[in-house]
């Protein structure tokens, strides 16, 4: 029986060379691996820090109002634009024409409990707040649709309730549009919206 002599027959350098060919890209490319993805990493985190550097604070912010009033919690949300020296109503707001009461999105008010405006009764729920600005009387207006971009989507024919406000004349100018939710007596609340040197207001009281 003839038995094989690796060691002369140079097998292990033979496998010494085979493994170094096999072996070398496998850990040149493991090494591109980390590589990437260590660059890819640096790359997300500058780009994380370009992003929060170049972020701007919104020139109309979200902001709310509300207040708890005998047991019903009235909120209103709303995107706040500011006067920055231009001509508000009857410029930027126009006379006569639906307005969202506020910016981006149309404004909305919920009710907890039903309560009563005017002589209607309002269910408890969430409602679309429009406005039309007049020179001499403002239209308040609820709608059933709260969710949509300004007053794009609005149809009157969804209207819950519209009922109108003298506007009064501010002496001091209001910078940022403001909604305030006031309890003036017992389940009686008062809602103001004041902007620039305008402002109106309505009753609501808890049925």
């Amino acid at each position: 029986m003839k038995t094989l002599n690796i060691f002369k027959s140079g097998f292990p350098m033979k496998f010494g060379i085979f493994i170094c060919l096999i072996g070398l890209p496998l850990f040149i490319g493991s090494c591109n691996r980390k590589t990437d993805n260590q660059s890819l990493k640096n790359e997300d985190h500058s780009l994380n820090q370009t992003l929060e550097g170049s972020a701007k604070p919104s020139k109309s912010p979200k902001k709310k109002a509300m207040a708890l009033v005998d047991g019903n919690h009235i909120y209103i949300d709303y995107s706040s634009p500011s006067v920055r020296g231009r001509q508000i109503f009857g410029g930027l707001v126009a006379y006569g024409e639906v307005w969202a009461t506020g910016a981006h999105k149309a404004t909305w008010i919920q009710f907890d409990k039903p309560v009563t405006i005017g002589e209607q009764i309002i269910l408890a729920g969430r409602y679309g707040l429009f406005t039309i600005p007049g020179k001499e009387e403002w239209t308040i207006i609820l709608n059933l649709v709260w969710d949509m971009h300004l007053a794009d989507d609005y149809d009157p024919s969804k209207d819950v309730i519209r009922l109108t406000s003298s506007p009064e004349t501010l002496k001091d100018s209001i910078e940022s549009l403001t909604f305030e939710v006031e309890k003036i007596a017992a389940n009686t609340t008062e809602i103001s919206i004041s902007w620039d040197k305008t402002k109106i207001k309505f009753e609501v009281k808890n049925s």
